[in-house]
């Protein structure tokens, strides 16, 4: 039984038994290699299935899934038993099949899934490593397929096609570690020599940094360092279902100066990216969102059971990950602004990445984290390593003011973004 027959079949038998019922359907083939011992280790080949459904009955809405395709009936009678136990709440129903606005980015024709190819990605990696006196640790690379499809009861059957090339690598010199990654629907997108290279580098330059004394400085987030940080703090904050429940900073600002004026933020679900689509998770049409225009706050994410509730319409922001129900999200963001070549060319710190962005507070955007692989910037290049200290700050008011955005913007998951200079910034050093 091949895909579409199946997501028939529970159509046909969830209609008898709900309201509604919506199918979501995703068969992948993937490649993982794995590097041990500064070799090409593992390297498998799988085949993942993932099938979700949604029923609706009396505004009671129940979810199961399940990786068995053959289970189907029993992932059925699990979402029913759990939509009886739901509370019901206001919902208008599935989408209706809607012209889709554009063509997404999202799979690579030439791209096959095949052990040879990951292996020569790895080849690659440490050949680029091998250009600095480090020793490998860990990293590998992926290659994978997969079809998507969702599809309900009020007639939408939407379906297409993903790919994804990733490569990471680890390197250590002495006590100085270097971890970098790349990934893209496009696998010629993915230098993989450049991306050892620059893991060996940041390894072998950063060994011998010198402490640094507690105090205020100018500061460049990488856009890997970036990303780390707004991706906790900002993307929460612009969930309608956050600003609903009075957990976002952001809510009541709509048309209020929330950020630099320099500052806009954006979902292009069409860009070429990991997140890529014609439809959100839900099959509602994906189209352009402005969040922040030039520092002003614009608008929120919704998906359908956020929007219904609160009068609010979906803005097609539904994702799903992995077995997980579908949740507010972004497809491809862009965190964008005039650049210059380098955000200031006086002296700053570097920051290229940071450990424990996790703790960040999303609702007030507190945040104290250790910085890695720190250098002194003077002239917009890295010149001194500095050894491993802390920054601590407030996100949103870092965005209120910053000191100017570099021309290195470039994909990290599902953000686009540049470095950005921030000045007068807390590091807590010795």
């Amino acid at each position: 039984m091949n895909g579409d027959d199946l997501i028939e079949r529970i159509l046909r038998e969830g209609e008898r038994r709900a309201d509604e019922v919506e199918v979501f359907y995703a068969r992948g083939l993937s490649v993982a290699t794995e590097i041990k011992k500064g070799i090409l280790g593992n390297a498998e080949e799988s085949e993942a299935w993932n099938v979700a459904v949604r029923t609706v009955k009396d505004g009671r809405i129940g979810f199961s899934a399940t990786s068995d395709p053959d289970r189907w009936k029993e992932c059925l009678d699990a979402a029913l038993a759990s939509g009886r136990l739901a509370t019901p709440q206001q919902w208008g129903g599935f989408p209706k099949p809607a012209d889709l606005a554009g063509t997404p980015s999202a799979a690579d024709g030439d791209l096959v899934v095949a052990v040879e190819d990951a292996a020569r990605m790895v080849g690659e990696l440490l050949s680029g490593a091998a250009e600095h006196p480090v020793e490998v640790v860990g990293g590998g690379a992926d290659l994978a397929r997969s079809y998507l499809a969702v599809a309900n009861s009020s007639g939408v059957f939407y379906g297409m096609d993903r790919t994804v090339a990733a490569v990471s690598l680890e390197t250590i010199r002495e006590q100085s570690t270097g971890y970098e990654f790349d990934a893209s629907p496009f696998l010629a997108d993915i230098d993989a020599r450049s991306v050892g290279e620059q893991a060996a580098s940041l390894a072998a330059r950063s060994l011998g940094g010198r402490d640094i004394k507690t105090g205020r400085y100018d500061v460049v987030l990488s856009p890997v360092a970036a990303a780390s940080l707004l991706g906790q703090v900002l993307l929460p904050a612009l969930s309608g279902r956050n600003v609903k429940a009075g957990r976002s900073f952001l809510a009541d600002k709509v048309g209020e100066q929330v950020f630099d004026e320099r500052l806009s933020v954006y979902d292009d679900p069409f860009a070429p990216g990991l997140g890529s689509t014609a439809f959100d998770a839900e099959g509602v049409p994906t189209r352009r969102l402005v969040f922040v225009e030039q520092g002003v706050l614009r608008r929120f994410a919704y998906d359908l059971k956020t929007g219904y509730r609160y009068g609010e319409g979906s803005t097609g922001s539904a994702v799903r990950f992995g077995s997980e129900g579908p949740g507010i999200g972004v497809h491809n963001l862009f965190i964008d602004g005039p650049q210059v070549k380098e955000p200031g060319d006086e002296r700053a710190i570097w920051i290229h990445d940071v450990v424990g962005a996790h703790t960040a507070n999303p609702f007030s955007g507190d945040f104290s984290v250790e910085i890695s692989n720190p250098f002194w910037m003077e002239g917009g290049e890295p010149v001194e390593p500095i050894r491993t200290a802390m920054l601590s700050g407030n996100v949103f008011e870092m965005l209120g003011g910053i000191g100017g955005l570099g021309n290195d913007s470039r994909r990290v998951g599902r953000l686009t973004i540049p470095s950005i200079r921030l000045n007068n910034q807390q590091i807590i050093g010795k």
